[in-house]
């Protein structure tokens, strides 16, 4: 059961597509996993149709509306033909690109949530029981990676400079605060500190904008160099 979710904001944000890309792909992705949300959103985008339609419809003459009506007909029977047609070739040959939306590390195969298609185009890196692979979202500040944790691995203790987001898409973790399963969607800045850890292993998605700044033990040799890191 998903027990963290988007907030309202988040949501409304996503529907509108004023979400940086980042961001997006997370809402996007625990949509996939959660009928809630992704209801929620679906309500978000007709109202949002209805409201820029009302909107048009008061700000131009009748005649001017039905040849602008006309025209916007046309072309969204183009662009649904054009989608059907690209759906049907996608039907007949699901495996064009096999693996597109899938990737394995450390002996574990996981298949993510579709909008992460064309997102998957580097290699893993880390050490240890974590790994790391690097999103190219296009965004200067924000990191966005598939972060995997391997069986009974860690993450030392941690607060953070800046914000962290954390999709769990697959296995489980825990910190001081709670126990989560996929979908789960989890927001923390500088007033969270905590220490990640799993049992069966687990592969999240993550966006941080500042790098960790680690408080306990040997790991803390690590902040004077955390720009590099993060």
């Amino acid at each position: 059961m998903i027990n963290y979710h988007p907030d309202q904001h988040l949501l409304s944000l996503h529907a509108k597509g004023e979400l940086p890309l980042s961001m997006s792909i997370a809402i996007s992705a625990h949509a996939e996993l959660c009928a809630h949300c992704q209801q929620q959103l679906d309500q978000m985008t007709i109202a949002l149709s209805e409201q820029q339609f009302e909107q048009v419809n008061a700000s131009q003459h009748v005649s001017e509306h039905s040849a602008d009506l006309d025209s916007l007909l046309g072309q969204f029977l183009s662009s649904t033909l054009d989608n059907l047609d690209a759906d049907n070739n996608a039907q007949q040959a699901p495996n064009t690109v096999p693996g597109d939306n899938s990737v394995t590390i450390k002996g574990q195969h996981y298949v993510l949530p579709r909008v992460f298609r064309k997102q998957i185009n580097a290699s893993w890196q880390g050490i240890g029981k974590v790994s790391r692979l690097r999103l190219d979202t296009g965004e200067p500040q924000a990191r966005a990676s598939l972060l995997h944790i391997a069986a009974n691995g860690e993450i030392p203790e941690h607060t953070h400079k800046g914000s962290e987001l954390t999709l769990l898409l697959a296995g489980e973790f825990s910190d001081c605060y709670n126990t989560y399963k996929p979908g789960d969607f989890m927001l923390l800045d500088q007033d969270h500190e905590h220490s990640p850890k799993t049992t069966e292993g687990c592969l999240c998605y993550t966006i941080v904008d500042a790098p960790l700044y680690f408080t306990k033990g040997i790991s803390k040799l690590l902040n004077p160099i955390g720009d590099l890191l993060y």
